[in-house]
């Protein structure tokens, strides 16, 4: 596989990093990258925020515009759940699909908003490991190049709750799973990319 966003050989990168570290704007420059490279290509976002209260929608409303300024042309679609089946769907040779981001997908499985009142459980829903196995299994095979974006959030003290705990380990062998399928990945710290793979 090659690095280069040029290359017509299909590539995969993970973007990791904090709350407003930078990994978007990274996914949207290699989206950016990808379409001026060459005439006929196209780039497409899969969204798995959701807007569950004002904040969040206002949130939402603000990235498409931003996202729409950077990246005039990629088309967004919405995949809170089933990130496979909107992956394999929209991959293609000429396509470079960005992913943003592999932690809202987790937490839309595992502590789903109209489920958190009566949940006692701390453990993802039965259908998630379903569905890391089947977005895996779609990412090695995609023909077309993908940008994921994702936190790290295992890095400070360990969290009190069960749940909190539950989440963070869920999303620590997410992260693992992905990196260990991509070609690169970077980890963003206050704007600045370090590659560690």
């Amino acid at each position: 596989m090659s690095d280069s966003l040029s290359s017509p050989v299909a590539w995969q990168e993970l973007i990791l990093g904090g709350q407003k570290s930078g990994k978007t704007r990274r996914a949207e420059q290699a989206a950016r990258d990808w379409l001026d490279a060459a005439p006929g290509r196209s780039a497409t976002y899969l969204a798995t925020g959701q807007a569950w209260d004002d904040e969040m929608r206002a949130r939402i409303a603000r990235h498409q515009v931003d996202r729409a300024a950077r990246v005039p042309g990629m088309q967004t679609w919405e995949a809170p759940l089933q990130l496979a089946q909107a992956l394999q769907a929209h991959s293609s040779p000429r396509t470079l699909v960005v992913v943003d981001c592999l932690t809202m997908w987790l937490t839309n499985w595992m502590m789903p908003m109209e489920a958190a009142a009566s949940s006692t459980s701390a453990e993802p829903s039965p259908d998630w490991g379903a569905q890391r196995s089947r977005f895996l299994q779609v990412l090695a095979h995609c023909p077309g190049p993908v940008v994921l974006v994702g936190n790290e959030i295992g890095l400070g003290v360990i969290p009190m709750g069960r749940e909190v705990r539950a989440f963070v380990d869920a999303l620590g062998v997410l992260n693992q799973d992905v990196a260990a399928a991509c070609s690169r990945v970077t980890l963003m710290a206050a704007g600045l990319p370090l590659q560690l793979k």
